[in-house]
């Protein structure tokens, strides 16, 4: 019998409705895989229970004859920022360590409402603040893939490296991730894996650990283009309960998937063509770019002018977010609280914050109030919105040219953990081509493209108008299709 973990999203709902394999064997094969991947510190924790149920309730509704739900027998991974009823929910973080909602998060209860069920919650970059998984206050996230005759530990991306770790060894078909400034592509990209941010509103906040609000947006990381449409009509939706949640009908993504991109055209950003681009990150792009044609694209050169100052505007925005954010983090009311002998409530704060967030988050929360502080606010916070509101009218313009456009996802390969920790402007720069977007609100994907000269894997990008999922998700149907990328790590965990 086929091995089930190598099953996608797609195959295992298929193969459950039309009786191939039972929901429970999936949902035992899983749990059993991940259990042994302990190596690989992908789960915070895991909910072998809470798969099991999910899929004997799938089998139950299939032996009564009933319409099986969306994700009836998929067992998913859930990205420890969501909160989740009766699970401790921490993200990756001291301050919240023993932490257990009373309450579900809408994303989640979207998805236990489709049918799927959950192995557990995925470790992070703690409360998202990181490219690599190495600020995790329960340890680093270990990348599957490993360069050839060298055992040194890879960066699996971040933040939602769990996730794509948990998806690239086969531990979960798909998972939840965040993306605040790249936290679902990046890691995506480096794994091997695929993985989209929605516009922003698209999926309910509500529920999810707020790092930037006006730029946090959940989204779904899977093997293949196809699962990621399944899981994100299955998160997305409108809720009451987040002001910022989009009024709008879910499309039927899956349906409407088309690698046939006749009649499209595609923007190809000028501006993206870096300083010291490693020559194999442009040599896929052009390769990305000449498959898009194959499709029946129209390749267009588009520029984004005020692409150089996204990086420094989101790093005063999302701090500055990050800072208003995490003040609720206090000792008072739930989490860790460090109350030294005799201390006041001042003395409370301070000590609990310092014991409870990592270098991190402190270095944020500390840049965010720097520039949010009276005489800063108007030269830094200020001026980054107003340079948000020109990244986002150049987008606009540049559409007005073409239908979607490609970049590559990320600067460069998966690299070693501990190799850019020293150097936080390194680390900032692995999210140089995910920003952008982010700061704009549009929907963006990475697809696998190839692998580098160590056989590492590398994601090509494509950046949508608003709510234009589809067009974006066709795009990286075509590049899927003609890169046919089935490189998987080899497993040494």
């Amino acid at each position: 019998m086929t091995d089930l973990t190598t099953l996608g999203i797609a195959a295992i709902r298929d193969g459950v409705r039309d009786g191939q394999f039972k929901a429970r064997e999936v949902a035992e094969a899983f749990n059993a895989k991940v259990a042994g991947a302990r190596a690989l510190n992908a789960f915070l924790v895991e909910t072998p229970d809470h798969a099991l149920a999910a899929a004997d309730a799938a089998d139950a509704a299939r032996a009564a004859g009933e319409t099986l739900k969306p994700l009836a027998g998929v067992p998913i991974g859930m990205k420890d920022l969501f909160a989740t009823k009766g699970v401790a929910t921490t993200a990756a973080s001291k301050i919240l360590e023993g932490f257990v909602p009373p309450y579900e998060s809408t994303v989640s209860q979207n998805l236990w409402n489709a049918g799927a069920g959950m192995l557990g919650k995925l470790n992070l970059d703690q409360f998202a603040m990181g490219s690599s998984n190495e600020t995790s206050a329960f340890g680093n996230v270990v990348s599957p893939w490993r360069r050839p005759n060298d055992t040194a530990a890879l960066a699996p991306g971040g933040s939602s490296g769990g996730s794509s770790t948990a998806v690239s060894a086969g531990l979960a078909p798909g998972a939840t991730g965040t993306d605040t400034g790249g936290s679902i592509r990046q890691p995506a990209a480096f794994t091997g894996i695929s993985g989209i941010k929605p516009t922003y509103g698209r999926c309910s906040r509500w529920g999810t650990i707020a790092f930037a609000s006006s730029l946090d947006q959940a989204g779904p990381m899977a093997r293949d283009v196809r699962d990621c449409a399944i899981m994100l009509e299955a998160m997305a939706g409108f809720d009451a309960k987040d002001a910022t949640s989009l009024k709008l009908d879910v499309p039927n993504w899956e349906a409407a998937l088309s690698a046939d991109l006749k009649g499209k055209k595609v923007g190809v950003p000028k501006e993206y063509r870096v300083d010291g681009m490693p020559a194999e990150i442009e040599a896929l792009w052009q390769q990305g770019i000449d498959w898009l044609r194959d499709a029946g694209a129209e390749i267009v050169e588009v520029s984004l002018p005020h692409t150089k100052y996204a990086l420094p505007a989101y790093y005063i925005i999302a701090p500055a977010e990050a800072s208003s954010n995490l003040a609720r983090y206090d000792g008072v009311r739930y989490g860790l609280r460090d109350l030294p002998e005799g201390a006041g409530l001042q003395d409370m704060y301070a000590a609990t914050r310092a014991a409870g967030f990592g270098d991190e988050v402190k270095r944020r929360i500390l840049i965010g109030t720097y520039v949010l502080s009276a005489g800063f606010y108007d030269a830094y916070y200020t001026q980054a919105q107003k340079v948000r509101t020109l990244i986002a009218r150049d987008f606009e313009r540049a559409f007005e040219q073409c239908d979607v456009l490609l970049t590559p996802t990320a600067p460069s390969a998966a690299f070693a953990l501990g190799e850019k920790q020293a150097d936080p402007l390194a680390m900032y720069l692995n999210d140089v081509f995910t920003v952008p977007a982010s700061l704009a609100g549009l929907p963006a994907m990475s697809v696998p493209g190839g692998l580098d000269k160590d056989g590492l894997p590398l994601g090509l990008q494509i950046i949508g108008k608003p709510l234009d999922e589809q067009g974006v998700l066709n795009a990286g149907l075509a590049i899927e299709q003609r890169a046919g990328f089935t490189a998987r790590p080899q497993a040494w965990w």
